[in-house]
C-alpha cells in the first residue's frame, strides 16, 4: 500500500503534522508504543506563555492563539521571581514584593526581591489539543497504526518502503515526528542527525499546608522550579534539565526532592509528602529552536522535531508552517518564521 505521506510519531507533534498534511494527500501515522501521546505529550505541564523561549518560539507561540479552539485556553497569571524578574520576561508588569505575595501569600517577603506579573499565560488542555487533531486527521482520511515501531527505511527511486513491524509499505515522504527517538530514524533512513539532545524534565504533585486554587503559577527567572496549584495539591518542579538517551523516562527521588526543597525555601508550605511523581523528555536541537524539513540531498524525508519544552504552545502554528514546507509550499502570512529558519540545513 502507498502514502503521499508517513508520519513518525503519535504525539503532539506527530498528530498536528500529519492532520495539515492531510489537507494535501494520503496519510498513515504511525506509533511505537500501543498507544499515542505516552511520552512527552501525556506528561506536559501544558502551559500556553507568549513570553517563553526565543524569537522565533514566541512567533509561532503567537501566531498559535487565535488557532486554538474555544475551551482549550483556562487563564493562569504567572509570577516571575527574582533579582532581575523586572527586565528579564517579554510582556511581564513588574510589581513588588507585596503586591506579589497577594497573589501568592504562602511566598516569603525574604525570599525574592523583585517579581513580574505576566497575565497572558494561560493553562492549556494538551489531551484535548491532542484528540482535535486527532480527530482532524481521521476525518481528512488519515490512518493511524499504534503498536508499529518503524524498522527499515529504504529509498526506492522516488518513493520510501517503510518497514513497519512485520509489514511493508510505500511512502512518497515520511516525516519524522518521534521526540527524541527522530535522530534515530534519520539514521535508520541514512539522513545526517541533527544532532537532537533529550532532556529529562521531573514533575511532582505535593501536599503540605492549605492549597488556593486561585494562585498564579509561579517561577523564578533562573530557572531553578516552578509550582502551582493542581486539583487540591501543588504541583511543583525542579525545571530540570538532565541529558538523557530516548527511553521511557522516569523522576528521579533526588530531582523531586530538589523541587520540594526549592519550594519550601520560596514559601511558607512546608511540603512533604509527595503523591506522585513523573518524567518526561523534552528534545532540543543545538539552536533551542524547532527544525522542520528535508536536508539538502536528502529529499523524501522531512524532520518535524526539536520543540523542546514549547511544543503545546506552538503546534498548531508549528503544524501549519511544517505541512506547508514539507508540500513545498509558502508558510501561511501569519506565522512570523521563514522555512530557512527552520531548516535543518542551518546545522549543516
Amino acid at each position: 500500500m502507498a502514502w503521499d505521506f508517513v508520519v513518525a510519531g503519535g504525539g503532539i507533534a506527530g498528530v498536528s503534522v500529519a492532520a495539515e498534511l492531510a489537507r494535501r494527500g494520503s496519510v498513515l501515522l504511525v506509533e511505537a508504543e500501543p498507544a499515542l501521546a505516552v511520552h512527552t505529550t501525556g506528561r506536559s505541564a501544558a502551559i500556553f506563555l507568549p513570553s517563553y523561549g526565543g524569537p522565533i518560539i514566541r512567533a509561532l507561540t503567537a501566531a498559535s492563539r487565535p488557532r486554538l479552539a474555544d475551551g482549550l485556553l483556562t487563564p493562569l497569571p504567572m509570577l516571575w521571581l527574582g533579582e532581575d524578574a523586572t527586565t528579564e520576561i517579554p510582556g511581564s508588569v513588574p510589581i513588588d514584593v507585596a503586591r506579589a505575595r497577594q497573589f501568592c501569600p504562602a511566598l516569603r517577603p525574604d525570599a525574592f526581591t523583585s517579581a513580574a506579573l505576566d497575565e497572558h499565560t494561560a493553562d492549556i488542555d494538551a489531551m484535548g489539543l491532542h484528540q482535535h487533531y486527532v480527530r482532524e486527521l481521521r476525518s481528512r482520511g488519515g490512518e493511524i497504526r499504534k503498536g508499529a515501531p518503524i524498522t527499515a527505511l529504504t529509498r526506492n527511486g522516488a518513493c520510501w518502503r517503510v518497514g513497519i513491524g512485520p509489514d511493508t509499505v510505500g511512502a512518497g515522504q515520511v516525516v519524522a515526528a518521534a521526540g527524541a527517538w527522530t535522530d534515530r530514524l534519520a539514521e535508520l533512513a541514512g539522513v545526517p542527525p541533527v544532532g537532537l539532545r533529550p532532556l529529562r524534565r521531573t514533575v511532582a504533585i505535593a501536599a503540605g499546608e492549605p492549597i488556593d486554587p486561585a494562585w498564579p503559577l509561579v517561577a523564578d527567572v533562573a530557572e531553578t522550579c516552578y509550582f502551582r496549584p493542581e486539583s487540591g495539591a501543588l504541583l511543583v518542579s525542579p525545571a530540570d534539565e538532565t541529558p538523557s538517551e530516548p527511553v521511557d523516562a522516569r523522576p528521579e527521588d533526588l530531582d523531586v526532592a530538589r523541587a520540594l526543597d526549592r519550594v519550601n525555601e520560596m514559601t511558607t508550605l512546608k511540603l512533604r509528602t509527595v503523591r506522585t511523581a513523573w518524567a518526561g523528555l523534552r528534545t532540543f536541537a543545538p539552536d533551542r529552536g524547532p527544525v522542520v524539513g528535508a536536508r539538502a540531498g536528502h529529499p523524501g524525508f522531512a524532520f518535524f522535531a526539536g520543540q523542546g519544552g514549547y511544543g503545546i504552545q506552538m503546534a498548531p502554528a508549528l503544524a501549519a508552517a511544517g505541512a506547508a514546507a514539507i508540500a513545498g509550499e509558502p508558510i501561511p502570512a501569519d506565522v512570523a518564521v521563514t522555512a530557512e529558519q527552520l531548516s535543518p540545513d542551518r546545522f549543516a
